[in-house]
């Protein structure tokens, strides 16, 4: 095989990555919290961090009823998927619930608690994964 043909594939399995599919429990809690209009959506892939969990799912509301909107519809849109949240955090004040399913965490914010607590770049080694588009095309 050619140099630029090995380029060609390094790049193509790279941009693929990226771009790659989330597991089906994961993109059903990004849908959910789009469905409640969830601000600035993010997936942190941990799996090469030294992590306790796979993924964590970031997005925020704008206020705190709307943090609770976001943190229900995605319960409710994973008990479809026969998913459950071992352990839920900060509900009563939602500032910030955490909802902890094992592989994965979601974490909804309120935009001045997100900026405070700067998981982004806390976690700055976790590759972040591309959320699709919110339109019903790209679900």
């Amino acid at each position: 095989m050619a140099k630029s043909e090995n380029k060609a594939r390094t790049a193509a399995a790279a941009k693929s990555r990226k771009h790659g599919r989330l597991p089906a429990d994961i993109s059903a809690a990004v849908h959910a919290a789009l469905d409640k209009k969830a601000l600035d959506p993010l997936v942190l892939d941990l799996r090469h961090t030294p992590a306790f969990t796979d993924f964590f799912v970031l997005c925020s509301g704008q206020n705190t009823r709307q943090v609770q909107a976001i943190a229900d519809a995605v319960e409710q849109a994973l008990r479809a998927h026969a998913v459950r949240a071992s352990h839920v955090e900060g509900y009563d004040r939602a500032e910030w619930i955490l909802m902890d399913f094992f592989t994965f965490i979601v974490h909804v914010f309120t935009p001045q608690t997100r900026a405070f607590y700067s998981l982004e770049r806390l976690w700055g080694d976790a590759e972040r994964i591309e959320i699709p588009g919110d339109s019903p095309a790209a679900r």
